[in-house]
């Protein structure tokens, strides 16, 4: 059985983890400290049990998935993995600390993933000794879910390290799409001038239901970008815009100021309670 180590026990690492048991992997979630660890197992207990008593999986099925999976304080346990995906908080230097103790522990050969959303793949690649194995493999929230992971070579990153990133993503039911070594890749330099548009509207005296509803209703979106901003959490949206502001320079992703009001609130999305809409 392959194994699949995951760095960072949060939602998208907790989620990651799961994503990759499901499909077969056996997988071990190291973070720093225990009580995320224990967090995150109870969540994904929580949710595999959830799709036992909804008849989408059997109780078999179910103590199968969690059987495959082991949760360590100790990168020791990243050895015999083949891949090893970093998930941990969106700062260089916390990835760049996390990709020197994967690049000590890994194996050689493993293939080194940074779920990263926008930072440079080289700056993250330099803390190891191995820039030809280090590639980003961007997962969106929540990563069981959703279909989609971006994949950014480096600078340095081998054909055949890519090739197996590949493969990774498509055995845990990914589409793969190939992005570029750019502040955003893809997904964000697109969804964020659409996102802050839409708090631009609300600030100008739209609704956010107008404003949603504008976009769903004559656009077919699934949702509109103020439930997506609540869903994501304005905290993150915020911080995602400033990044690209600041790397290209361009006024279309300069933050709507509503935003920043709305974080000095307290007002993050459904996380909090309140955004651009209440949730109880």
């Amino acid at each position: 059985m392959t194994k699949v180590a995951v760095i960072g026990s949060g939602l998208m690492g907790g989620g990651i983890a799961q994503a990759c048991a499901v499909a077969g992997y056996e997988v071990v979630n190291i973070d720093i400290a225990q009580e995320p660890l224990d967090k995150a197992r109870a969540l994904v207990a929580k949710l595999m049990n959830g799709k036992v008593a909804k008849g989408k999986m059997t109780q078999e099925a179910c103590d199968e998935v969690l059987g495959r999976m082991t949760y360590s304080t100790d990168y020791a346990n990243l050895a015999d993995a083949k891949f090893v995906i970093e998930a941990v908080p969106e700062r260089l230097d916390f990835k760049q600390s996390t990709f020197a103790k994967m690049d000590e522990f890994a194996d050689e050969g493993a293939v080194l993933l940074t779920n990263t959303s926008g930072i440079n793949i080289d700056d993250i690649a330099a803390a190891t000794k191995r820039p030809e194995s280090v590639l980003g493999m961007h997962f969106f929230y929540p990563a069981p879910v959703m279909k989609l992971v971006e994949l950014i070579r480096g600078t340095a990153t081998t054909d055949e390290a890519f090739a197996a990133a590949q493969e990774l993503a498509a055995k845990i039911g990914k589409t793969s799409v190939t992005a570029p070594n750019q502040p955003g890749f893809i997904v964000n330099r697109i969804i964020v001038p659409y996102q802050n548009e839409g708090a631009f509207l609300v600030s100008e005296g739209c609704t956010p239901e107008d404003v949603d509803n504008g976009m769903k209703l004559g656009c077919n979106h699934p949702m509109g970008p103020c439930e997506l901003m609540d869903f994501t959490g304005i905290d993150v949206v915020y911080a995602t815009m400033k990044g690209l502001y600041e790397s290209f320079g361009d006024e279309k992703y300069r933050p709507c100021p509503l935003l920043k009001e709305m974080i000095d609130a307290g007002h993050l999305g459904r996380k909090t309670g309140q955004g651009f809409y209440t949730y109880e």
